[in-house]
Parts: C-alpha cells; sequence; structure tokens
C-alpha cells in the first residue's frame, strides 16, 4: 500500500475519531479495561456500538494511535504494511497505545498485535466476529487478554439515553412513561443509530450487510436461497426449539452438517445465539435440542415473519440478552413435567 495515502488515511480518521460525540456512555468498567496490562478486545455485531464505545474510551487516554479498517481505502492493506503504519504513526505521534478498529479485515494481524504486545503498547481491538480469539492469537496470548463483548443498548442504557430513572419514579405519570419505554424497547431493540434516528430500513441494511457481506461472500456460501431461507426460518422462530435433522428436511439442506455450519456462521456474526439444554452430561447437551436468540428484538422483527402472539417470545429474548450481558454461561432448564 503506497505510504501517501496510508498518511492520509490514518491523519483523517484520527481527526474525524476525536471529533465524534462520545455519545450515550455505555455500562463498561472503564477504569479495569484501560489500567490493566491486557490486550483489550471489543466484539459485537456490527454497528452495536464499539466504535462508540472506543471514543468514550479514548477520553481517558493521554495520547493513543488509531486505525479503523472498515475503510474502503486500506481494501489493499496487508500484514506487510504494519511496520510502515507503525514508522508512520511514531513520526506524527507519541504514543503507547493503539487502538486498532474492525481488525478482522486484514488477513495475519495477530502476528503484528503480539510482536507490539511484547514491545510494551497496550492493545484495544475492535471486531465483528465471534471467533476473533480463536487461531494464533488465542494460542500465543492465553491469560494476556480481556473480552468484552457488546451488544446493542441494554434496557438500562436504552433508559439512560431517554434520560429516565427508573430508580426515583413515583408519580403515574413516570410510571405510565416507563411502561411505554418497556413496550417501545421490547418491540424496537436497541440499536444506538435506531434508537437515535428511529429508520426501520436502517435494521434491514445491518441485516443484509452481515448476511452478504460477512458471510455469504466470505464463507463462499453457494447455497444461498437456502441459507437465507434458514437464517428468517431462525429468526421467525426464536425462543424456539431447533432440530438440525428437521431443518435440514424443511429446507432442503444437502446434508445436516450444512445447516450446523451455517447456524455457527450466523453465531460468530452475532446475529443469533444457540442456546443448550442443561444437563451434567456434555455428550447430553450437544444431542438435545438447541434453542435460538436473536441479537436484538427490532433486527429481528424486520426480516422475520411475525405473529401477533409474539409478545411473550420478544420479552424472553430480552430476558436472555440480558443474562448474556451478566453471565458467563447461559442455557435452558426443561424437566418432563
Amino acid at each position: 500500500m503506497q505510504n501517501n495515502l496510508l498518511e492520509r488515511v490514518a491523519i483523517d480518521q484520527l481527526e474525524n475519531f476525536k471529533s465524534k460525540d462520545p455519545g450515550v456512555e455505555r455500562d463498561v468498567d472503564f477504569e479495569r479495561a484501560l489500567k490493566s496490562k491486557q490486550i483489550l478486545i471489543i466484539t459485537g455485531i456490527r454497528r452495536c456500538g464499539k466504535s462508540t464505545l472506543l471514543r468514550q474510551l479514548s477520553e481517558k487516554l493521554h495520547s493513543f494511535y488509531y486505525l479503523n479498517f472498515d475503510d474502503e481505502r486500506l481494501l489493499k492493506f496487508t500484514i506487510d504494511d504494519f511496520d510502515n503504519l507503525l514508522i508512520l504513526w511514531k513520526k506524527l505521534y507519541k504514543s503507547k497505545t493503539i487502538i486498532l478498529d474492525e481488525i478482522q479485515n486484514v488477513k495475519n494481524w495477530e502476528r503484528f498485535v503480539r510482536r507490539v504486545y511484547d514491545e510494551g503498547y497496550k492493545i484495544i481491538l475492535t471486531g465483528s466476529n465471534a471467533k476473533l480469539l480463536s487461531g494464533e492469537l488465542s494460542t500465543h496470548l492465553t491469560g494476556r487478554h480481556i473480552k468484552l463483548e457488546l451488544y446493542p443498548f441494554s434496557f438500562k442504557e436504552y433508559l439512560n439515553y431517554k434520560k429516565f430513572d427508573a430508580a426515583i419514579w413515583k408519580s403515574s405519570d413516570q410510571l405510565a412513561k416507563l411502561l411505554k419505554l418497556t413496550d417501545e424497547y421490547v418491540e424496537y431493540g436497541g440499536f444506538p443509530e435506531y434508537v437515535i434516528f428511529q429508520d426501520e430500513d436502517y435494521l434491514k441494511r445491518i441485516y443484509e450487510d452481515i448476511l452478504y457481506k460477512d458471510l455469504i461472500v466470505r464463507f463462499k456460501i453457494r447455497e444461498v436461497k437456502s441459507f437465507r431461507e434458514l437464517a428468517n426460518f431462525l429468526f421467525t422462530n426464536f425462543t424456539s426449539e431447533i432440530s438440525y435433522n428437521a431443518l435440514q428436511r424443511a429446507l432442503n439442506f444437502k446434508s445436516v452438517a450444512s445447516v450446523k455450519n451455517y447456524i455457527s456462521y450466523l453465531q460468530e456474526s452475532y446475529l443469533v445465539y444457540e442456546l443448550f439444554k442443561y444437563d451434567y452430561s456434555l455428550k447430553k447437551q450437544l444431542i438435545y435440542n438447541k434453542k435460538i436468540y436473536s441479537v436484538d428484538n427490532g433486527l429481528r422483527n424486520q426480516v422475520a415473519f411475525r405473529f401477533s402472539g409474539d409478545s411473550g417470545k420478544l420479552l424472553e429474548n430480552v430476558v436472555f440478552l440480558q443474562l448474556k450481558r451478566d453471565c458467563s454461561e447461559v442455557y435452558y432448564y426443561k424437566n418432563k413435567k
């Protein structure tokens, strides 16, 4: 990649990044994240607010290097360009903190990160892929990183944006407002830009971008029609139990393995979550039917076939997402009664 273009992009991006509104503060322990010498890795679905969270984190830093790889001018950037980038940064600024946004767009980025980490840099990364920690980075940096999984707004964050303090409401008017906000959140979800601008097409664009750019193109999916039907089926039947074999037969996939792979792709992009039934036996957990949940109610409602009796499922999905935020492991329980 040409050095003059790289320099122009780096300067432009840093200036634009610093000029952004920090937005609604997320419910994140900033002090712990920044005090640690470990690599901070922020993951989550596209447009859930990772870059905004970086902006909030950056306000607590004296100086930093920054580059966002979700930029068409960096399409030709490869691992070989990292050395030139570091030289450029050192020429322009002085810092020991590196922020790399949407790092998964650069193949073999792990090698550069491991090297500069060993040289004493504080590293902050973001990515939109659940397997960002797999492979070489995970192998060589076990115990040296903190993972922060970010979601669209929680209900608490949603109320903060709406400037409603749920802890001190007293009057019937305030209760009515709280109930109204609850209904809105359960129906429309918490994608930050949707909450702000109320553009329903925005959620559809997120879905299509992820489905096509991040999944169909990246994984070279050939059964495109069946893959789209599977995604739609999962969103339509969210919170329900699923069977790989039944899905294979119903949607005419060539094999059960295809169904498993395609669901894993949807999970990698954070569109859906697959929940295992609780059992002391790991083998039985793998055999039992799974339950599927959506990353956001609003996105789900824009792309799924709607039923009049969805309200209970929407509320269950909200509860599941909060459990995912708060707990390291979540299962569903079901007995024979």
